[in-house]
């Protein structure tokens, strides 16, 4: 979003796609989307001054081909029905902030549904070299701390910690196992407790 916000664009809403309720579970087997950690998503609408728009996620990934085409019942549709509403209550809405980076399981399908809507994907991420990437967030000054490791090398010890405290530790499991840098491939996920675009910080 901060290169978004970088390139002339204004942020107006969020929206985040969030497990049922009954399935009381904070982490589903999802290829499209994190889900670790959404019970907190709430405050970043309150960091950043905006509002927030929420769907639960029905859907499965029942296609994993490398493109996709509309299937009722893959989660993929849970997005269209979350940015058709975002849509439908903000006209004016053009375009989708894309965070990422490798996968073009994710960047199939969200394009195909911002095309769908009229939509246009902002992926200023898109194969950007990780090592540069994760250097410039922190120098740019988002404080995001690991909420969840699944890498050979990354242990329960190194959650909590900042990416600017395990930046070189990272970079050496990349050296020598080929981890992903940023977690591309699912090595970590994150949670971010201040950046530029907020307006109050979070602390844990």
């Amino acid at each position: 979003m901060m290169h978004c916000v970088a390139n002339g664009h204004q942020i107006t809403a969020l929206a985040n796609l969030k497990p049922l309720a009954a399935s009381r579970k904070d982490e589903l087997d999802s290829f499209l989307y994190q889900t670790v950690g959404h019970d907190a998503i709430s405050y970043y609408a309150e960091c950043m001054g905006l509002p927030l728009y929420r769907r639960g996620i029905f859907g499965r990934s029942l296609i994993q081909d490398a493109d996709y085409k509309l299937t009722i019942g893959d989660e993929t549709e849970d997005l269209f029905e979350l940015l058709k509403e975002v849509k439908e209550s903000n006209p004016d809405i053009q375009g989708v902030s894309v965070g990422a980076i490798l996968s073009n399981y994710q960047r199939v399908r969200v394009e195909n549904v911002c095309s769908r809507l009229g939509l246009t994907p902002l992926a200023y991420l898109w194969r950007r070299n990780q090592k540069e990437l994760l250097s410039e967030m922190i120098d740019a000054g988002i404080n995001a701390i690991l909420i969840k490791v699944a890498a050979i090398g990354l242990k329960p010890t190194h959650l909590g910690k900042s990416i600017k405290e395990l930046f070189p530790y990272l970079c050496s499991l990349n050296e020598k196992y080929d981890v992903h840098i940023c977690g591309e491939g699912g090595e970590y996920e994150t949670f971010t407790l201040d950046c530029p675009l907020f307006i109050k910080r979070l602390h844990v």
